[in-house]
């Protein structure tokens, strides 16, 4: 019987499909650039911006590995709106945070087809809540697309608590995510169930933190994820089932 409830967001509650290949996102984008004073042929502003971004996870991953409990690989994170800030910068043209915040959202919204929740996790969420259960959210994203989604499909108010990797510097499975959670609400990791959709991210990382398990194939669920060896299983994302599973636990009826 579990007390907190630790979701995955992307392919375990939301369904999300977004396209930053398209050379229509990046003549648009050059466009919202242009308009501020910062001119880009649309190839060199994707050029940049995946340059930017690579640069930046290098930086940080260095930084990791400096702290005096790097053990292994790390999981850098960086917080996306810096990227489309240095953007401008690139051009000569001095953006403020919001400009950069906005900008992104706009890049969000461009490439994004469709987000929506799966059918039946309102109903989920709700019976945690009723149970009297904590639910929280480990999300590896970043904060000025997900905190605004995640208001858009109205369900941030059923966590007790939304953490998101931007905010961090690290994301899963880097157990240093795991335990800014952990730790944070002093969890009972006995009593603590992570349910995720990916195997290496969500299952191996919270095994690792001393979390049991919950493991949904979603249709975005990595092509090369294996069954797992998780704690709980279900092959094809049904979140009827998902309620059905977690309640029979939550309420301490059988096991899953």
């Amino acid at each position: 019987m579990y007390d907190n409830y630790v979701f995955d967001l992307y392919g375990t509650l939301v369904d999300i499909h977004t396209e930053e290949n398209d050379a229509k996102v990046w003549e648009k984008l050059s466009l919202f650039y242009g308009f501020h004073g910062a001119l880009y042929d649309p190839q060199e502003l994707q050029e940049s911006y995946l340059a930017l971004i690579q640069s930046k996870e290098t930086d940080l991953k260095g930084e990791l590995e400096k702290e005096p409990h790097y053990a292994h690989e790390a999981f850098p994170e960086i917080r996306i709106e810096e990227v489309f800030k240095e953007l401008y910068a690139k051009k000569g043209i001095k953006a403020d945070d919001a400009l950069a915040v906005h900008t992104g959202q706009f890049f969000r919204v461009l490439t994004m087809e469709y987000v929506r929740i799966y059918d039946g996790v309102r109903e989920l969420l709700k019976a945690l809540k009723k149970c009297g259960k904590k639910v929280y959210l480990l999300s590896n994203a970043q904060r000025i697309f997900t905190e605004y989604e995640m208001n858009y499909l109205d369900i941030t108010k059923y966590f007790d608590d939304i953490l998101i990797s931007s905010d961090y510097g690290t994301k899963k499975p880097d157990i240093r995510f795991f335990e800014q959670l952990i730790e944070k609400y002093h969890l009972d990791v006995k009593k603590t169930l992570m349910i995720g959709n990916d195997v290496r991210c969500d299952i191996n990382g919270a095994k690792e933190a001393g979390l049991d398990t919950f493991y949904i194939h979603s249709n975005i669920s990595p092509k090369d994820d294996k069954k797992p060896d998780s704690t709980y299983y279900l092959p094809a994302m049904d979140m009827k089932k998902v309620k059905e599973l977690i309640l029979q636990n939550a309420s301490g009826t059988h096991g899953v």
